[in-house]
């Protein structure tokens, strides 16, 4: 246990460093340790909306993509195949931390351990800042969305769908 400890202080202190040598305004914001973004915002008290998911890709071609996308949608990968011509498929899970260098649930969507093309979702643009994972489980990282751009090197495109977040009412009997 206090080598995770050990190894989470490092990933924060290296994701600081490159934050601190790139001048770029951040915030760590504390928070109970989470894995699902949704559990994030809650226990944060962030927006779901400006939350973000780094989902990590791997095309048929071995390359690496990262798709930033807000926390509330769900990837829609035909349209990164589409842009990118390229088959494509999520890293799972339990392989992620080898691409990016953090554990699922503490991405941030900057400074990542492989040079990867990066895709942000369109909708995010609307937001002044953004929030993602901080490096570690219980950390988020506002910033910026102009700084997250430029530093990934980004393209903008329209890549997730809403998730069905109504309840559906059944009436039984008549009426």
């Amino acid at each position: 246990m206090i080598i995770f400890i050990e190894d989470s202080l490092c990933l924060y202190m290296d994701l600081k460093q490159y934050l601190d040598k790139n001048k770029i305004w951040h915030r760590f914001i504390e928070k109970l340790e989470t894995i699902h973004t949704a559990d994030a915002a809650r226990v944060a008290d962030v927006d779901l909306n400006r939350l973000t998911k780094s989902l990590i890709l791997i095309s048929d071609k071995k390359e690496l993509i990262l798709a930033i996308i807000p926390g509330n949608n769900r990837l829609n990968i035909s349209v990164l195949e589409r842009s990118l011509n390229k088959k494509l498929r999520l890293v799972p899970f339990n392989e992620a931390e080898k691409y990016s260098g953090y554990l699922p649930g503490a991405t941030p969507p900057v400074g990542h351990k492989n040079e990867m093309i990066v895709f942000i979702d369109k909708k995010l643009l609307g937001y002044e800042t953004i929030y993602g994972g901080g490096g570690t489980r219980d950390m988020l990282i506002e910033l910026k969305i102009e700084d997250v751009v430029r530093l990934n090197k980004a393209k903008i495109e329209n890549i997730s769908n809403e998730s069905c977040t109504t309840t559906t009412q059944f009436s039984l009997g008549g009426g």
